[in-house]
């Protein structure tokens, strides 16, 4: 990417107090900052397309088209209802069954990629190369080598990106984030970080062999992934994506994004020097094969954190409230003066005895948020990149893709972060590169920054 157009977290936050105020980010479109086939002019509206049009694809389309500038003009799914249900709901905007079609469109500038994870990479790095900004849902990829070509794709065709993770717009890690980088609970070498919830044995449940529904192109679903039979609840909904490796990498690609995220934020992490993952599938016995317990470490300089994902199990440890099954979450900050522990909406703090005793908390400093995709729309306009692009949010893919590669083989990953590549482990480096089904080709070209 071109230096003019690289933007730090520190300069974002910067430039989003006055843009927060309504002064920095007009709501007209500038001349020239829609992609190569916008026409721009101080009239024009950021045209826009969902590809995925599943519940969370809906939802992040439906909050972008709030945005007074934004058109919607094309919905993209293989299946023919689901994009025929967008449509409806956005007069003039038409249907596409091709990601490859929709992208070749003159008068689509932006798109929303909100697709079964393992389609990411290759339509991200599509819709770069077609000169589409793009939002892109979480997981950003599922395996190393997609992380580095989707992050070089952005660079090399100078594409902004906002990576879905919309929790990172709330108020409550905003405060979170003040009070660790102000030192509030003291110098923090561990973070414990958690999401649990509990399938039962049963887990998703088991498909009847049910034929694919009419209207769906069940091959062009599976795309890169393995071949395999239709399967009526893995195709479902994202929820159940999760029970499946090579479509989602389980639950925690689908959930640690938004978790880890809080503390690669507050500490200003940069990537992992060792990674390291154990678990397995021990109670479920459901069509999927992910893993029901996963416990991943990931080594820093100097710091340590962990994950933790249950589907058998959902104590929440502080967080836990009512005793009863539930999804829970949760962050602990483990400092030298206190401990603070924190979901999406709230964060308490435990003192170390009296080492907090007077100690004043800091001023909130950094500005709201307008809405995660908004703040993504605002950025096409402004050609500043949004505060989850990618070159933020691969300090978060990363590690986490590692721990699924860690699992896959059995062992601890060694990373070299300046390198960015796997130390000392050949199959390991084999692995960190997907092989997708014929004849989809994974983009080696943007391997190399």
């Amino acid at each position: 990417m071109n230096q003019s157009r690289r933007m730090n977290r520190r300069d974002f936050l910067d430039q989003s107090a006055a843009s927060a105020a309504g002064v920095a980010v007009p709501l007209a479109l500038a001349r020239g900052v829609l992609g190569e086939n916008g026409s721009g002019g101080a009239n024009e509206k950021l045209r826009v397309a969902l590809i995925g049009c599943g519940g969370m694809g809906q939802a992040n389309l439906a909050n972008t088209a709030q945005h007074p500038d934004v058109a919607v003009v094309a919905a993209c799914d293989v299946w023919e209802d689901r994009a025929a249900a967008v449509v409806k709901q956005y007069p003039g905007s038409r249907p596409y069954k091709d990601y490859r079609e929709a992208l070749d469109q003159k008068d689509i500038d932006a798109v929303i990629v909100a697709t079964p994870p393992h389609w990411h990479a290759l339509i991200a790095i599509a819709a770069c190369e077609a000169g589409k900004d793009l939002y892109l849902q979480k997981p950003m990829t599922l395996h190393l080598g997609e992380s580095l070509a989707v992050r070089n794709a952005v660079r090399r065709h100078q594409r902004i990106v906002q990576i879905g993770t919309q929790i990172h717009a709330s108020e409550n890690y905003r405060r979170v984030v003040e009070k660790i980088r102000a030192g509030y609970i003291g110098p923090v070498g561990c973070v414990r970080t958690f999401n649990v919830m509990n399938q039962g044995p049963e887990g998703v449940g088991h498909d009847p062999n049910t034929p694919p529904p009419p209207g769906l192109d069940w091959d062009m679903w599976l795309g890169p992934a393995s071949q395999r039979p239709f399967n009526a609840i893995l195709a479902a909904n994202s929820y159940n994506h999760g029970s499946w490796m090579d479509i989602s990498g389980g639950w925690t690609p689908g959930m640690a994004p938004h978790i880890i995220d809080l503390p690669v934020w507050a500490l200003d992490l940069g990537l992992p020097t060792r990674v390291h993952c154990s678990g397995g599938r021990y109670v479920i016995h459901d069509d999927g094969d992910a893993p029901d317990v996963q416990e991943m470490l990931f080594q820093y300089p100097h710091f340590t954190m962990t994950w933790m994902s249950s589907l058998i199990n959902s104590y929440g440890f502080d967080l836990h409230g009512e005793p009863v099954p539930k999804r829970r979450l949760g962050i602990y900050f483990h400092g030298l003066d206190g401990t603070m522990y924190c979901n999406y909406s709230m964060h308490e703090i435990v003192p170390e005895g009296d080492r907090m005793k007077d100690r004043t908390p800091p001023e909130p400093s950094i500005p709201p948020s307008p809405g995660h995709e908004i703040e993504w729309v605002n950025c096409v306009k402004s050609r500043q990149q949004p505060s989850c692009n990618v070159e933020y949010h691969v300090k978060i893919d990363i590690p986490i893709v590692l721990g699924n590669l860690s699992y896959r083989l059995g062992r601890s990953v060694q990373f070299d972060p300046q390198a960015e590549w796997i130390v000392g482990d050949e199959e390991a480096s084999r692995l960190a590169v997907p092989e997708y089904r014929k004849p989809w080709k994974f983009p080696s070209e943007y391997l190399k920054a």
